[in-house]
């Protein structure tokens, strides 16, 4: 396998990576589950429930909704992504901004059958972006651009064992697809121009499973606890890369398999009084089992180091009156890249800094929004995966807002 060959494939597992469910949390990972959550940071999401998006955090909360209840929703994830400092080839590249608007609409309808047991479907995304740099880039065999998107079609059920326990556990089809585009740099008798190194338009499905339980201490005092079992995700799709100097196409029927990692979540909330509330998250994602990645035919196409993520989330909420109810948060997410970095997919530990507000409409509707400012670190970048190495400071952070309808029959 010749390096351009081996080097595009590898771009191309990268692109479909990010295309993957919540498991890929930490370094790719933006929530956009509900608007109600994003104004909290999603501190006490396994266990609050206060409206139909809690099935996507833990399906054993369905347990807690003696009516049914639907809620819809639209969340916005604006990137501000900088690659500054960057050397390549022996060459000072200009600064790129390269973030962009994504958009994450989500459905959720939970309907109780009896005193035991409640259904529930959702659709909703965990993941949504785009980076692109600018055409004239030098170094897009690093850049480009990277167009990734995910679907998730989510199936729960839930059941009262008694007035303190329940369970619940859910089926997850995830279709993920991804856009990719790379060029390189030909000096041709000393001339500067670049020509299409790789284009790539993929998609795959996955199955993936989770369970969950919830304990219910007091009317004022519970804990949730989730986990998520993730697949090893088959993709392919249309994949054009240069093959040779004669500029010959190339496509591979080769698929790439995916290994995502596991997530566990543990959750508590507590009313304190009439009209405040604290509560909280650790969320832990297998991040060290994503090793590498091979193909069908057997080749390993890349190896990494990466590490386990974590979040640790904390919020309040304030019940000021019938008619509105404010909710703050704040979460640390540690990043899953630990050696090995990127510039097309900056990754760094972040902090969350969340707020939001339910405007109740009446007894059984409402209007949630939510506001957060994710805020990364500056990170040192080295990669050396293509035609020649290339070092760049990065740094990744993010203005996410939502807006949800939530109603109870």
């Amino acid at each position: 396998m010749n390096k351009k060959r081996l080097f595009t494939k590898t771009m191309i597992a990268a692109a479909i990576t990010l295309t993957s469910q919540q498991a890929l949390s930490a370094g790719f990972q933006l929530n956009a589950q509900s608007a109600t959550g994003l104004g909290r940071a999603f501190a006490g999401d396994a266990v609050i429930a206060d409206n139909a998006s809690a099935m996507a955090r833990n399906a054993a909360a369905m347990s807690l909704f003696d009516a049914p209840a639907i809620s819809l929703g639209l969340n916005a994830i604006d990137s501000d992504i900088d690659v500054k400092n960057a050397k390549y080839a022996g060459q000072d590249l200009n600064d790129q901004q390269i973030g962009d608007i994504s958009y994450v609409p989500n459905i959720y309808y939970i309907h109780p059958i009896n005193d035991q047991w409640a259904v529930g479907a959702g659709v909703y995304s965990n993941f949504g972006t785009k980076t692109e740099f600018d055409s004239n880039y030098v170094a897009n065999e690093y850049g480009g651009l990277t167009d990734v998107k995910s679907i998730n079609f989510a199936l729960s059920a839930s059941y009262r064992i008694n007035q303190q326990w329940s369970v619940g556990a859910g089926l997850d089809i995830v279709y993920g697809e991804g856009k990719l585009q790379r060029t390189t740099p030909l000096i041709p008798n000393g001339s500067n121009s670049q020509t299409k190194l790789l284009d790539v338009d993929a998609n795959g499905v996955g199955v993936g499973w989770n369970v969950g339980t919830v304990f219910e201490l007091d009317d004022r005092n519970r804990f949730g606890f989730s986990y998520r079992y993730s697949p090893e995700l088959e993709t392919d799709g249309d994949m054009y890369y240069i093959k040779s100097k004669d500029g010959n196409p190339d496509i591979s029927g080769d698929k790439l398999k995916m290994p995502l990692p596991d997530m566990a979540e543990f959750s508590g909330f507590h009313k304190l009084n009439d009209l405040f509330a604290v509560h909280y998250s650790v969320q832990w994602i297998g991040w060290s089992a994503f090793d590498k990645l091979a193909t069908t035919g057997g080749d390993t196409l890349n190896t990494y180091e990466w590490q386990d993520g974590w979040h640790y989330a904390l919020g309040g909420t304030y019940y000021l009156n019938n008619d509105w109810t404010l909710r703050a948060g704040y979460m640390y997410d540690t990043s899953a890249q630990d050696q090995k970095t990127s510039i097309s997919v900056p990754d760094s530990d972040r902090q969350w800094f969340s707020g939001g507000f339910t405007y109740h409409l009446d007894a059984k509707s409402n209007i949630d929004f939510g506001l957060t400012y994710l805020m990364g670190e500056d990170v040192k970048v080295t990669e050396s995966t293509g035609l020649a190495p290339i070092t760049a400071t990065t740094r990744a952070n993010a203005l996410l807002y939502g807006i949800q309808y939530s109603r109870s029959f």
